[in-house]
This record gives C-alpha cells, sequence and structure tokens, in this order.
C-alpha cells in the first residue's frame, strides 16, 4: 500500500473511531438524562399523592366552622377527585394547578377565622399543606430542567440522528398553569350567625368594631 493509501485509510479510521466515540458518549448522556427525567417524575408523583391523601384532613377539620363556605370546600373536595396518577403529565399538571389554586383560596379563607387558625391540628395541616405545595412547585422546577436538557440535547447533533434511529421523542413539561401563579380571589360567604360573638364569622365579636359604634353614638348624643 502507498503511503499515500496509508494515510487515507489511517484518516477513515480516526473518523470512525471519533465518531463512534461521540455517539457512545452522546448515547450514555441521553440515557442519564432519560432516567433523571424519571427519578424527577417519580420524585412529582410522591409529593402529589402526599397533598392528595393530606387534603381531605384538612377540609374535615375545617367543615363545620366554615359551614357556610361550602363553595371553597367543595371546590378543594372537587380538584383532589380528578387527581388520577397515571394520567398524562400534561393532564396531571393542569389538575395540580387547578388543586393548587383551590387550595389557597382556602388557606386564604382560613386565614379570615381566628378562632379556625387557633386550632392545633388545623394549623397543623395548613402547614403541612403548604409545605406539599412548595415541595410541589420545587420538584416541578428540577423536573421541567431535565426536560428541556434532554429536549435541547436530542434535537442537536449527533443525538438527532440516534433519537431518529431509536425513536426518542422530546417529553412534556409539567406546566404549573396561569392559575397556580395567580393570586386567589378570596369571597368570603355572608355568615347566618352575624352579630353573634361566638359565631365563626372572621368579624364575629370584633370589640374593636364595637367600641368604635359606641364611640360614634357617644359622639352623636354630644353634639345633639
Amino acid at each position: 500500500m502507498s503511503p499515500l493509501g496509508a494515510a487515507a485509510l489511517f484518516a477513515v479510521l480516526l473518523l470512525l473511531a471519533v465518531g463512534g466515540f461521540l455517539l457512545v458518549v452522546t448515547y450514555n448522556a441521553v440515557v442519564a438524562l432519560r432516567n433523571r427525567i424519571d427519578k424527577a417524575w417519580g420524585n412529582v408523583e410522591v409529593a402529589l399523592r402526599q397533598r392528595h391523601d393530606q387534603l381531605p384532613a384538612l377540609v374535615n377539620a375545617v367543615r363545620d366552622v366554615m359551614a357556610f363556605e361550602q363553595e371553597v370546600l367543595e371546590e378543594v373536595a372537587r380538584q383532589r377527585a380528578r387527581f388520577v396518577p397515571d394520567a398524562p403529565v400534561p393532564e396531571q399538571g393542569a389538575v395540580s394547578a387547578a388543586t393548587t389554586a383551590a387550595v389557597r383560596s382556602l388557606i386564604a379563607v382560613v386565614e379570615q377565622y381566628p378562632q379556625v387558625r387557633s386550632q392545633q391540628n388545623v394549623l397543623r395541616l395548613q402547614g403541612e399543606i403548604e409545605r406539599l405545595e412548595g415541595l410541589i412547585a420545587d420538584r416541578r422546577e428540577l423536573y421541567n430542567d431535565q426536560v428541556f436538557r434532554y429536549n435541547t440535547t436530542i434535537a442537536q447533533v449527533p443525538a438527532v440522528v440516534l433519537a431518529a434511529l431509536l425513536g426518542w421523542r422530546p417529553r412534556p413539561f409539567f406546566d404549573a398553569g396561569d392559575e397556580a401563579e395567580a393570586r386567589p380571589e378570596v369571597s368570603l360567604g355572608a355568615d347566618p350567625r352575624a352579630g353573634d360573638p361566638t359565631a365563626g364569622g372572621p368579624d364575629a365579636g370584633d370589640p374593636v368594631a364595637g367600641g368604635s359604634d359606641a364611640r360614634e353614638g357617644t359622639r352623636e348624643r354630644r353634639d345633639g
């Protein structure tokens, strides 16, 4: 073999070796990303299940005192019932966002009732739900970051070649949606026990409000 032919053969072998090395490295990197996505999604599912299990306890703890806020309580129960662990990721994202919005509305209403906030079991359950909401948000961010890395990788050379050969497809994001980001709009229901200092209304038996009315009456009599 002539020196020129040997050099050409060496160049071809070198290119094949480099190309094969790049394919192996890329394949391993993509497989690692896919495994991290699966692990991250498993962590999201655990947090979603924990919230699903804790919500009935919180609703039951405040149901009697907040009997006239049934719409808020029913919304939480309705969104909880939509949870399906085996549903596609986009569907679970929509359900999770709606559940988060319902939970935020419930907690906002609970904050209006001192006699509810003073109950230790309600405080404990509220703290646990808020912890789980934060955990879901953190794990969603980690999952979406891994999905972004994976989707970007398989769209680039040389991974795009392997993706076409091995059937790798982009993974869906776990979208929080606008509902989870919006602040809850709380509309307190009319308390049928209004005026009763033992009632569950947020301003029931408010000594400050009563004192203000009394002072106003005294001022009117003085002016008269």
